[in-house]
């Protein structure tokens, strides 16, 4: 590995049969990891585990796919938020599997915006699948860049779009499936290096036929280098600044 520490911005440790062994890994090889959740009960089983780490912290989620069904925990989650600085996953998505429960996840979605934006210096990782347009409005709309600050995970959307999100001061967590794309390593290579972050999206997103682990990172990094012509120290480098200016303010 090299000397420059990594970054995994978005990777659901909860989701691995070893989840407390990751952790420690993560902590053991200095890469800077967000263990984001999909339910308010698993962010306190990550947050128990975090707490004792120096490289992993836990994320306070309410996925958009689960809220049709577990949009009651949004109580829970409202109560959490005073003891958490980072959010997500949240956001919005309107797959098919998933658009019937498209205006309750916006109710949803406002409210935790809402209440971000009330608490003050939250860093959210936002889904956005096939939502853009409307994640960015709400953003707008109910989150400051006074009062917090967007990640906005696996993005897909325009280069239109992107140029928007920069405006509103948005970060972007990539990951490798994204770089594989023809269209969206595109939009990728045209986004501002200051705005870079780097993800693995494990176990959602796969390397040579397995589950993507943080420590997977380095194949990120260095896909990401070669799409921006740059040397894999370089990038790394880069999303490490840009991770300390993120959680700085």
């Amino acid at each position: 590995m090299q000397a420059t520490r990594l970054v995994d911005f978005h990777c659901h440790l909860d989701l691995y049969p070893n989840h407390a062994e990751l952790v420690g890994e993560c902590d053991r090889d200095e890469i800077f990891t967000l263990a984001v959740t999909t339910t308010p009960l698993a962010w306190e089983v990550n947050q128990r585990l975090a707490a004792k780490t120096k490289y992993v912290r836990a994320a306070l989620g309410l996925h958009p796919q689960l809220v049709k069904d577990r949009a009651d925990e949004l109580t829970n989650w409202r109560q959490l938020l005073a003891n958490a600085r980072y959010v997500g996953e949240v956001g919005l998505d309107a797959g098919p599997q998933f658009y019937r429960s498209f205006d309750l996840q916006k109710d949803v979605f406002k409210t935790i915006l809402t209440d971000c934006a009330h608490s003050g210096g939250k860093i959210l990782t936002v889904h956005s699948v096939r939502a853009v347009k409307v994640v960015l409005d709400m953003i707008e709309a109910y989150l400051p860049r006074s009062r917090g600050a967007v990640v906005l995970h696996w993005f897909t959307g325009t280069r239109a779009e992107a140029e928007r999100a920069v405006k509103l001061g948005c970060y972007f967590s990539i990951n490798l499936k994204m770089l594989q794309s023809d269209r969206h390593r595109l939009m990728v290579q045209a986004l501002p290096s200051e705005r870079l972050l780097t993800e693995t999206d494990g176990p959602f997103v796969e390397i040579d036929g397995r589950r993507a682990q943080p420590q997977d990172i380095l194949t990120t990094v260095n896909e990401l280098a070669r799409a921006r012509a740059l040397h894999s120290t370089e990038l790394a480098e880069i999303v490490l600044h840009n991770l300390n200016t993120l959680t700085a303010n």
